[in-house]
């Protein structure tokens, strides 16, 4: 059977040319959703489109750093990376900027939001303790030192407050343990934990309560908390097939807000159709293959740990997106990975891209000389049997 011819020569590689991709048509779509907010109001119709194209750059830098050196040298900066990390988190609170109800920004120099950096922070964490423990077979528990500091993390961030993004935070520490062999009523204690805290959490705030109130039936809060999802149906269902065209669409008139940020997947379905739509999703779907791929080729725990949740962060942010615009989840302040805009979250997507590629980059160069033979197969070997509960 004759191999499909690819593009590519690696699944780095793949990954790299799918994430340059995604950008271009996230950057078309930008302006697109932008132009018009950015000429009435900022006089500029590029102003978010060039800010845009800054952190790109900024991002690519970042990109080549982390996949040109060998991702193991972080894990020795973890606990400097960490202390950093807490320091800004905790710096928000008292000297962040205000902005739409929530203060989530600094600015030193430039402006901000470390909450964003808190997700690579979490990934790092959880990769530096379960990857040793799945090469040499020893025990793994979610009451270990990742989970609470990612739980400080989580906390700080909800006080900001966003929850949607203290949940990733929390939620990609902990989805790295569960197929690293926890024990099974940890795992159901964590659903139940889960549960009860996110019931606890959305009945907390009135406005959280009435957002899931709004996600159930927004067209009984159409002029309230279902606004946003109305509007971004609206629009998805307005683009048929191939769309009303780029700039043409009318969401962008002030009638959808966060057109150009949290929403814009719904402006790229108006604009690009059903076409664009599947075009993108099968982009998130070839990264997922290609992050999968990856992560099974990885040389060792802590690059298998890297890669499964450099993947998870930027594919499961993109489901959480498209299914928050789509109306099967609740609204929350996830941004689409590469389409919609926002500097800091585009950097760190770059960055955890970069991580993806490292892995891949290490990985196809086979094991290192100290862990050839047999012993070097019980990484993924040790991981499988764990999780059907062998020894």
């Amino acid at each position: 059977m004759r191999r499909v011819p690819v593009p590519w020569a690696s699944p780095g590689e793949a990954v790299l040319y799918i994430v340059l991709i995604l950008f271009a048509i996230g950057a078309i779509n930008v302006f697109s959703a932008s132009f018009v907010l950015a000429g009435q109001l900022l006089n500029d119709s590029l102003f978010f489109l060039k800010r845009h194209l800054v952190a790109f750059a900024v991002g690519m830098v970042g990109l080549a750093v982390a996949a040109s050196i060998d991702y193991r040298r972080l894990i020795k900066y973890l606990p400097l990376i960490v202390l950093v990390m807490l320091a800004l988190l905790v710096a928000v609170h008292f000297a962040g900027i205000d902005a739409n109800g929530a203060r989530r920004w600094l600015k030193l120099g430039i402006k901000f939001q470390p909450s964003e950096f808190a997700k690579l922070t979490a990934l790092l964490m959880a990769a530096a303790y379960l990857g040793p423990r799945l090469e040499k077979g020893r025990p793994v528990t979610i009451f270990s030192w990742p989970v609470i500091v990612a739980g400080v993390m989580g906390f700080l961030v909800l006080r900001q407050p966003d929850m949607g993004t203290a949940v990733v935070i929390v939620g990609l520490c902990l989805i790295l343990y569960l197929p690293s062999g926890i024990p099974k009523r940890q795992v159901y204690g964590l659903l139940f934990c889960g549960a009860m805290g996110t019931v606890y959490l959305v009945y907390a705030a009135a406005y959280r309560a009435e957002r899931i109130l709004a996600w159930l039936d927004p067209w009984s809060y159409e002029q309230t908390s279902g606004y946003q999802t109305v509007q971004a149906l609206m629009a998805i269902g307005s683009g048929g097939l191939f769309g009303t065209g780029l700039g043409m669409g009318a969401s962008k008139f002030y009638y959808l807000p966060e057109a150009h940020t949290d929403f814009a997947f719904a402006v790229l379905c108006q604009e690009m159709g059903f076409a664009g739509a599947f075009l993108v999703l099968s982009l998130f779907a070839l990264l997922a293959w290609y992050g999968i791929k990856i992560t099974l080729q990885a040389r060792d725990g802590v690059g298998m740990m890297v890669a499964a949740g450099a993947t998870f962060l930027i594919v499961g942010q993109a489901a959480g997106n498209i299914a928050m615009v789509s109306g099967l989840l609740p609204v929350t302040g996830i941004p689409l990975p590469f389409i919609s805009f926002g500097g800091t979250s585009l950097v760190v997507n770059l960055l955890a891209t970069g991580l993806l590629i490292s892995v891949g980059r290490l990985g196809g160069k086979g094991a290192p000389p100290d862990e050839t033979g047999p012993e070097k197969e019980s990484v993924r070997l040790k991981l499988v049997n764990r999780r059907l509960g062998r020894k």
